[in-house]
C-alpha cells in the first residue's frame, strides 16, 4: 500500500506567475515519501538507530501542468521493486478532479550511513512497504549522457543552506543549481537528475551548460572532475 495526502499550493511555493515551482512539486514527492515511512514505522528515528539511509540514486519528473497559488493538489507515492540494495518508487499528484498533473520515477540506494556502502534492507521495511503497480509511464533510463562542447560558468562554494539532515546537498538543491542557467522563458515539462557524489559543506561546485533545441544538460562537478549530479531539463 502507498501513501497519500493532500494539500493546498501555498505562496511559499510559488513563482512570479502564482504557479507551484518545478521544486514545489520535487519537495512535495520527496515529502510524500518521507511521510510513507514515518507512517509505517521505518522513518527517520528508526534507520538512524541502525546507521542507515536510503540515498536517492535519480529522478525522472514529468509535468502536464503546474497548478496555481491556493489549489487543490493530492501527492501520491508507492514502491514498486526492491531488488538487493535499491529500491523503484512512483509518484503521482492530482488535482481535486483526479487529473494528473505531475508524476515521477526515482531510483533509491540502501546505505551504511557510517561506510558508505550499500546494505540490503532489513525484513521489516521490506514488510512494510507493500509493493504496488508500477505506474504506466514513459520510462527513461537512469542515466543521464553528458554531451560535448559544454560551457563552463563561474564556480561557486556549498553553503548550509544546501543541506539537509544527512549533511550533505539535498537533491532538489542541485536542480534549482542547475534552473539557474534557463532562459526566463524556458517552462520544464520533464526534469531528470542522476546523482553520483555527495556533495558537503565548503565544497566547491563547477557547473557546465549545454543547450540543444529544447534541451538544457547541466553537470555540477567539482575542480578535479569528479560529477556530484547531472540533470537534464526538457521543455
Amino acid at each position: 500500500m502507498g501513501f497519500s495526502f493532500d494539500s493546498r499550493v501555498r505562496y511559499s511555493e510559488t513563482g512570479e506567475d502564482r504557479r507551484l515551482t518545478l521544486n514545489g512539486i520535487l519537495n512535495y514527492f520527496q515529502d510524500c515519501c518521507t511521510f510513507h515511512s514515518e507512517s509505517v514505522g521505518v522513518g527517520m528515528d528508526y534507520l538512524a538507530k541502525k546507521g542507515q539511509v536510503w540515498v536517492l540514486t535519480s529522478w525522472q519528473i514529468v509535468v502536464k501542468r503546474y497548478p496555481l497559488l491556493f489549489e487543490k493538489i493530492r501527492i501520491s507515492t508507492w514502491p514498486y521493486a526492491f531488488k538487493r540494495f535499491l529500491g523503484n518508487r512512483n509518484f503521482t499528484m492530482e488535482d481535486e478532479n483526479g487529473e494528473l498533473i505531475a508524476y515521477a520515477n526515482s531510483l533509491w540506494t540502501f546505505l551504511d550511513a557510517v561506510a558508505g556502502k550499500p546494505v540490503n534492507p532489513d525484513e521489516k521495511q521490506l514488510q512494510a512497504y507493500a509493493l504496488g503497480e508500477k505506474l504506466d509511464m514513459d520510462y527513461s533510463s537512469r542515466k543521464i549522457a553528458i554531451p560535448e562542447g559544454m560551457k563552463e560558468y563561474p564556480s561557486f562554494q556549498v553553503r548550509s543552506h544546501h543541506l539537509d539532515t544527512n549533511h550533505h546537498v539535498n537533491n532538489g538543491q542541485y536542480v534549482l543549481m542547475a534552473q539557474e542557467y534557463l532562459p526566463e522563458d524556458f517552462t520544464v515539462g520533464q526534469m531528470r537528475a542522476e546523482y553520483k557524489k555527495q556533495a558537503v559543506l565548503n565544497d566547491v561546485i563547477l557547473p557546465k551548460v549545454k543547450e540543444e533545441e529544447d534541451v538544457y544538460t547541466v553537470v555540477l562537478e567539482s575542480p578535479e572532475k569528479e560529477v556530484y549530479a547531472v540533470v537534464e531539463l526538457r521543455k
